[in-house]
């Protein structure tokens, strides 16, 4: 292979020939020369006899088949059609000819914008820039693979584009050899290269040729909108394997001489196994044997029912150690965080204090319960264990992290370990977490044969990773003319992301990883509490909790609990003020005219009639990663039920490169946000949940979901990710008509009971 594909490699990866590397973690600031390590990355991709390797995200092959690597996980959020799209479209490739791989582990893939998010801390924030290079130079030397928090398209668009452009150039240039004519006089269009006249060739002529030309020192995008494929709704490479049924999740694996498991854990925290009746399991036809661990118990058999049926006559008992976790317990503690000394104020403008004083102040208490992933698809991973290493096939949102707990689990250095990045049936952050695996590693280990382990849906619920639950207190100033002149916000939360990253990147136990973070104030706990809002004093306090409930990486996160907080505190002083809701907030919004855009709009489809009593009207607003969205709803109280006729959503999210997907991603949210606002939250009791079957949890069905509008506002602005983007306003614009309908203020989530 020539030097064009190494060179735009380095490109992709953001590294620089003259930039000091980072060792030792991101917390430690350890910067040490340059050339202690590897100066650039060549890829790790594997080729067949009629491929060749363009750069880290494309092969092409002598048929003319153009294979996009793609490094994040596929979870419903259409990643693996978007992010070839966007090479596609830069190439000149026909879509018809687009096929998509899964990326081997390596730095070149990297999330470093994920890993600044989830990283940043006092010293890097105080280093600047500095900071912001040291966090992204570890996420690439540990080759920090992530999905989540909608920063696929922020972080990859870029490489893809630029991806696309060499493969272009690199084509052109051997066509034109062929041609002994000047490389900037050949084009691709839909898939075939020609000189502008009336020679043409096939892109899979010149592939093999292509990567041994040099890249020019700036690549020449394309120009014009002529065949173009970004902004279009194209379809996506993944619906006909999952309408055919041959889209291989990780249950469908199948392997020579494979077995199946099922698995219990114990309850809530620090549980480990206690005795079993190991002779009624026996009884089982298929039944094979009880593998056991410290934590857990796992029965292996010929067929995955015979394995759960053998569990559940075995009756494993666990002891718990320390207290068992309630819903009483959680609130005591996050009540208690308010007088504690771990307190800590993380973001302020203005002079808030001078505000207050002497001042009546309007406040509010809130309260948001953990909620459930319950994705489609409980844990599931199969392993194979030999003399030589591991293999494991499951879906995960760390590809890396994951490969290195499997390995350290096995003994087995990371190379010894080949990992199958899977599509998952769902995830909302729950594949963040790779427990599943190492634990199919281990049985498989033990028995000498391949293993699939699935976890039951009761399993899933219990040994779920929630979203935190949050107590808050809210209070304001208005002034005469009805703006908010202070705010302060106290929010008691434990931090769900500091928990999944000590356990997924440190190895640390759920209940460890809980108990490290209760007395760490941290912004990841209370993202998006600074109010949209021109504000001109406020403040934002952390209170950290160990509430005794292990929490996980959730769709929206912080976001979930935080715009419900602020959200519905805008609506309330709104009202308080006596000025409409929609007005009050946009004039507050001088400054943030995309956000304005997308309230009128919402209010201009869903017909806004001033939030008057009777309406059951609401709405909500919010801004993050780029993406502005305001969503607006109609809901109601029938008896003890709750009905939501109409959802309407105004975005601006950039100029998306399928904007078919990015509605869908949208509308998704809003189902997601109508879950978590109606159910998705159990009680806890003696370590357990109080419930585990989904049709107990008030999740929202077909019927309860009225008309769905989502209106994609019209950007030049860098396309955003929305995956995460408003799920978080549902529950507050429900909160806020609930309201108009009953005249009683919803602040508690969930908003009605459960069954």
């Amino acid at each position: 292979m020539g030097r064009a594909p190494r060179k735009q490699s380095d490109r992709n990866s953001g590294l620089s020939r003259r930039t000091l590397l980072v060792g030792g973690g991101a917390t430690a600031g350890l910067l040490i020369a340059w050339g202690v390590w590897p100066r650039s990355y060549a890829p790790n991709l594997n080729a067949g006899p009629t491929e060749a390797i363009v750069n880290a995200f494309l092969k092409i092959d002598t048929s003319g088949q153009i294979i996009v690597i793609v490094p994040q996980t596929e979870m419903g959020q259409g990643v693996t059609t978007v992010l070839p799209q966007i090479l596609a479209d830069e190439l000149g490739a026909d879509w018809r000819t687009v096929a998509v791989q899964s990326a081997p582990i390596s730095p070149l893939y990297a999330n470093i914008l994920l890993a600044r998010e989830w990283l940043a801390s006092d010293w890097t924030r105080l280093l600047g820039d500095a900071g912001d290079w040291a966090i992204g130079q570890y996420a690439t030397r540990e080759a920090l693979m992530l999905t989540g928090g909608g920063t696929s398209m922020p972080m990859f668009h870029d490489a893809y584009r630029d991806a696309g452009a060499a493969a272009r150039v690199l084509l052109c240039k051997a066509a034109a050899a062929r041609w002994s004519i000047p490389w900037e006089s050949c084009d691709i269009q839909d898939g075939i290269l020609s000189d502008g006249a009336e020679r043409r060739m096939k892109i899979g002529d010149v592939a093999m040729d292509g990567v041994n030309f040099d890249l020019p020192a700036i690549l020449p995008l394309r120009q014009g909108q002529d065949g173009r494929l970004s902004g279009q709704d194209l379809p996506r490479l993944d619906t006909p394997s999952k309408i055919d049924g041959t889209h291989n999740f990780a249950a469908d694996i199948r392997l020579p001489d494979m077995v199946f498991a099922s698995i219990r854990q114990g309850p809530i925290g620090d549980a480990v196994l206690a005795g079993l009746d190991e002779r009624s399991a026996g009884g089982v036809t298929g039944f094979l044997k009880l593998v056991k661990q410290e934590r857990w118990v796992a029965a292996v058999a010929s067929n995955w029912w015979a394995a759960n049926k053998a569990l559940d006559l075995a009756d494993p008992v666990f002891t718990l150690r320390g207290e068992p976790v309630s819903s009483g317990a959680i609130d005591d503690a996050l009540e208690a965080a308010f007088s504690g000394g771990a307190g800590r104020r993380l973001y302020s403008q203005g002079d808030l204090a001078s505000v207050f004083e002497g001042a009546t102040i309007l406040a509010s208490e809130y309260q948001v319960d953990a909620g459930l992933h319950l994705s489609l698809e409980p844990p599931c991973a199969t392993a194979r264990v030999t003399a030589d290493g591991a293999e494991v096939w499951m879906a995960t949102q760390a590809p890396g992290l994951a490969r290195n707990a499997i390995a350290d689990a096995l003994g087995l250095t990371g190379d010894a370990v080949t990992l199958y990045p899977l599509h998952a049936g769902g995830s909302f952050g729950r594949n963040m977490d790779w427990e599943a695996g190492v634990q199919a590693a281990l049985i498989a280990r033990d028995m000498g044969r391949p293993v699939q382990l699935q976890w039951s849906r009761l399993e899933d619920v219990i040994q779920d990773r929630p979203s935190a639950p949050a107590h808050a207190r809210m209070a304001a100033k208005i002034g005469r003319n009805g703006a908010i002149e202070g705010w302060l916000a106290k929010v008691a939360a434990p931090c769900a992301m500091t928990q999944t990253w000590a356990r997924i990147a440190n190895g640390r136990l759920p209940h460890e990883a809980a108990e490290d973070a209760a007395d760490k104030a941290t912004r990841l706990a209370v993202a998006g509490m600074v109010p949209p809002y021109a504000i001109p004093n406020w403040a934002v306090d952390h209170y950290p909790a160990n509430v005794g409930l292990p929490l996980g990486f959730a769709r929206g996160n912080a976001y979930l609990h935080s715009v419900f907080f602020t959200e519905s505190f805008i609506d309330e002083l709104a009202h308080l003020a006596n000025i409409e809701a929609m007005s009050f907030r946009i004039q507050m919004l001088g400054g943030n005219p995309r956000l304005a855009h997308c309230l009128s709009t919402a209010a201009a489809m869903g017909g806004w009639q001033g939030g008057i009593a009777g309406s059951g009207q609401g709405m909500a607003a919010h801004m993050t990663g780029g993406a502005y969205a305001a969503v607006m709803v109609e809901a109601a109280m029938r008896g003890d039920g709750l009905t939501v006729g109409r959802v309407i959503a105004a975005v601006d999210a950039g100029d998306q490169v399928n904007p078919d997907i990015a509605r869908q991603q949208i509308e998704s949210g809003l189902v997601y946000g109508l879950a978590y606002a109606t159910g998705a939250s159990v009680p806890y009791e003696h370590g357990l949940p109080t419930r585990a079957i989904l049709g107990r949890m008030n999740l929202p069905q077909l019927a309860d979901v009225g008309e769905v509008a989502v209106e994609m506002i019209r950007s030049t602005a860098d396309p955003a990710g929305v995956s995460d983007l408003v799920a978080p306003l549902v529950a507050p614009a429900i909160a806020n008509a609930l309201y108009t309908w009953t005249g009683q203020r919803m602040r508690s989530l969930p908003l009605v009971g459960t069954p």
